[in-house]
């Protein structure tokens, strides 16, 4: 590969993630806060009835904040669940307390999921909006997921349902970039949310 070729995703990851590691309590504990602030004012999300989101785990941008004051206003807030296959199955969320760690992966991974009744991997086509993790997003929209391929069924289970709510990705100041690899299975975000501003990709 020539020194001015992108560089491929992986190695992408291993920087992006790096840096997330580098971050104390505090830091992430005060980005979430800003993060919950931005995310709130944005039109999408004041207007959704439905919100797919998902629990921040380890250093990623904190969402707890968010999920529980878009509940307070009494948006309708889905939580992923992971399926053996890598694909979402969904939950209602009811509060901090309707959450259990669920280890996956044969323990390697440990993810918070909603506990009560699954609707099913095609609840996330009712979202208004839908709230995704990722490490980078560039100039034209594009995400760099974590590599599971959990998200792109999401996107493609929307795109086939005709589905076309808000596509937030909730990320770092840092961690928007001019440009990130692409595949042609990848889908472009609508807005990226950091603790500093909004960034609108259509």
């Amino acid at each position: 590969m020539s020194r001015e070729a992108e560089p491929p995703k992986r190695t992408l990851r291993r920087e992006f993630l790096a840096v997330r590691n580098g971050l104390t309590d505090d830091d992430v504990r005060k980005t979430a806060q800003a993060l919950a602030g931005r995310a709130l004012d944005l039109p999408e999300l004041a207007h959704a009835r439905t919100v797919a989101a998902y629990v921040s785990v380890g250093r990623e941008p904190g969402t707890l904040a968010l999920l529980d004051a878009l509940r307070a206003r009494g948006v309708r807030v889905l939580l992923p669940a992971l399926l053996p296959d890598n694909d979402l199955d969904w939950g209602v969320y009811e509060g901090a307390g309707s959450l259990a760690r669920v280890q996956h992966g044969g323990g390697r991974m440990a993810l918070l999921e909603p506990v009560g009744e699954r609707l099913g991997p095609d609840a996330v086509t009712t979202a208004d909006a839908v709230l995704l993790p990722g490490l980078a997003v560039d100039a034209r929209g594009m995400r760099l997921g974590r590599g599971g391929g959990s998200y792109d069924r999401v996107l493609a289970r929307l795109e086939r349902a005709g589905a076309d709510p808000a596509l937030v990705v909730l990320l770092y100041d840092t961690e928007v970039v001019d440009r990130v690899p692409e595949e042609p299975h990848d889908r472009p975000v609508h807005a990226a949310v950091t603790p500093s501003g909004v960034r609108r990709f259509r």
